[in-house]
């Protein structure tokens, strides 16, 4: 028997907890934080009003650091970031934050909503945390 899932938005399955980081911090500091918060990517801010956020993850420190054959203390966050980041709507149907995930190329993304971001949403928080799978 065939039973139709039950629906899932992203803000039922995201992680809450939002770290900011400033692009000025090095890529060192940004590890011990992520390390210290247990997260895997943290939201570089804004430098002015019109400015686009940011995002630093893992990734970023393997191309932008440990590739480039540099030391951490060296890099700065806002030199191996990616911005904009790309967001997702809280109301938006888990199965279609996969597939934007999935086709944009990227594994971790803030969820926001009223123009805030309330929190983080992963490939691996849509299978672990999705109590529906």
């Amino acid at each position: 028997m065939n039973k139709l899932k039950e629906f899932q938005s992203a803000k039922d399955v995201m992680s809450k907890k939002v770290i900011l980081i400033d692009g000025m911090a090095s890529a060192k500091e940004a590890v011990e934080i992520m390390r210290k918060e247990k997260v895997g990517a943290l939201i570089v801010k804004k430098r002015h009003q019109q400015d686009a956020c940011g995002i630093v993850n893992v990734h970023d420190f393997i191309k932008g650091v440990t590739l480039q054959d540099k030391t951490s203390e060296e890099v700065n966050v806002f030199e191996i970031m990616t911005k904009p980041v790309i967001s997702v709507p809280a109301n938006m149907d888990a199965k279609y934050v996969a597939s934007l995930l999935t086709n944009v190329g990227i594994r971790m993304a803030p969820v926001e909503e009223n123009g805030e971001y309330i929190g983080m949403i992963s490939l691996s928080d849509l299978i672990i945390e999705n109590l529906l799978f």
